[in-house]
């Protein structure tokens, strides 16, 4: 039994040491939009896709900081209107009247959902229609409950012509007012991290790809090349479906605008996308509760592992080996220590092991913590964190074997309607 327990702690303090120093800095929080220079080489035209369905309470203030981006260039927001019952649609034209920019926004009034679509992507697919009359050079997708930072789409356009990208991503600063955000919004993120190292996305060479779904802008040429949205139609988890797509689907040469360019189309481009963080740009939606963040992880967790029992199992193994060995065994050196016989240190290795195995899972877990302006000392409420999305975990395949997984704005999508 020794034996056992002292491997499992070995293998948990290994994994950590190779996550730290081998799984692409993914703990880091350095890879931010902010972060580098934001000048403007040319001007190409831009058109922003919003699908909206029920966010009367939220548009007035999202839709606002899109109609008052400090971008020079051509640049008109298409909201689609996905069969709203809050008048979603009048208040985005009150807001749109109030900033002194009805020209700038084109509403459209959703279809029927076909089938074989999910909600989301048919109500983007609607707008790039409808935004193509424009020519645009890129689309920006984005969410109807993300605040844009004055300067967010500049820097994106900026990112994007610097640095030859075909998509330029930032996962906005999720909203961390409550109890239960600050305990659980930052390790959200860090685990995305984890499973997506921001640095392999951002490596052209590394076949790793990932977006955050509330702030894209994408190339029209990538996005034709890649056969459009309707290539990734049935995903629930759109948003990473479409930066592997575009990543995949290779290119050669780069992207050449003339300052000042407008309208005109890249002469070639590649498959190259970039993810960051934005400390500016923010969610506005709310999880002040835990059923609230329960629901958002269980609706597609189980998606994320392409609805196989093998990988779930795998995965509920290695969160138990990864986050709660470490406590566990250094509870567990600290109670055996009261009982153990003079003599017998393996109570010493049973404890220093576990310690250390939680310092480096602290360490890791920092910067997130510290990006979030949370408490330092919820680095180390990791184990019990990584517990709960656990059960989130467990609860999402319960639920797709019950037939209530991917529920989502009053619709329910089947596994089939996934990747």
């Amino acid at each position: 039994m020794d034996v056992i327990v002292l491997g499992l702690m070995l293998l948990s303090l290994t994994i950590w040491l190779g996550l730290l120093c081998f799984w692409g800095q993914f703990w880091r929080t350095d890879q931010q939009l902010e972060i580098g220079e934001t000048q403007l080489q040319s001007l190409p035209v831009v058109c922003a896709v919003v699908p909206a369905r029920n966010e009367a309470e939220l548009i007035p203030t999202s839709l606002r900081s899109l109609l008052l981006q400090d971008y020079p260039g051509s640049f008109n927001v298409f909201l689609v209107d996905d069969r709203s019952t809050d008048r979603t649609a009048n208040f985005a034209e009150g807001v749109a009247h109030a900033v002194g920019k009805p020209q700038q926004l084109h509403i459209i009034t959703g279809e029927s959902l076909p089938p074989g679509w999910s909600g989301k992507l048919w109500a983007v697919e609607q707008g790039i229609k409808s935004a193509s009359k424009f020519a645009p050079d890129y689309f920006l997708l984005t969410d109807a409950d993300i605040e844009h930072d004055p300067g967010n789409l500049r820097r994106l356009v900026a990112k994007a012509v610097q640095e030859d990208l075909d998509l330029v991503s930032v996962m906005v600063r999720l909203r961390c007012e409550s109890f239960w955000e600050k305990l659980l919004i930052p390790a959200f993120v860090f685990f995305f991290q984890k499973l997506y190292p921001f640095r392999w996305v951002n490596n052209p060479n590394n076949p790793t790809a990932a977006a955050a779904g509330g702030s894209i802008l994408i190339a029209r040429e990538a996005l034709e090349r890649i056969g459009g949205i309707q290539v990734i139609r049935q995903a629930l988890i759109d948003d990473c479906a479409l930066a592997q797509a575009v990543k995949r689907s290779g290119g050669v040469g780069s992207r050449e605008w003339g300052v000042g360019d407008k309208g005109t189309s890249p002469i070639s481009s590649q498959g190259r996308i970039w993810l960051g963080l934005s400390s500016l740009t923010r969610s506005l939606r709310p999880y002040d509760s835990l059923a609230t963040i329960w629901d958002m992880v269980a609706r597609t967790a189980y998606t994320q592992l392409n609805y196989s029992p093998l990988l779930l199992l795998g995965t509920l193994v290695g969160m138990l080996l990864i986050y709660l060995v470490p406590p566990v065994c250094l509870i567990l050196g600290a109670v055996w220590g009261n009982w153990a016989m003079s003599g017998d240190k393996t109570h010493y290795v049973y404890a220093l092991t576990g310690l250390l195995g939680w310092l480096l899972m602290a360490l890791a877990y920092y910067p997130t913590i510290r990006f979030y302006k949370c408490s330092p000392w919820l680095a180390f409420s990791l184990p019990a964190i990584a517990f709960l999305y656990t059960l989130m975990t467990l609860d999402s395949a319960l639920r797709h074997w019950q037939g209530r997984g991917g529920a989502w704005k009053g619709r329910v999508y089947p596994s089939s309607d996934n990747l």
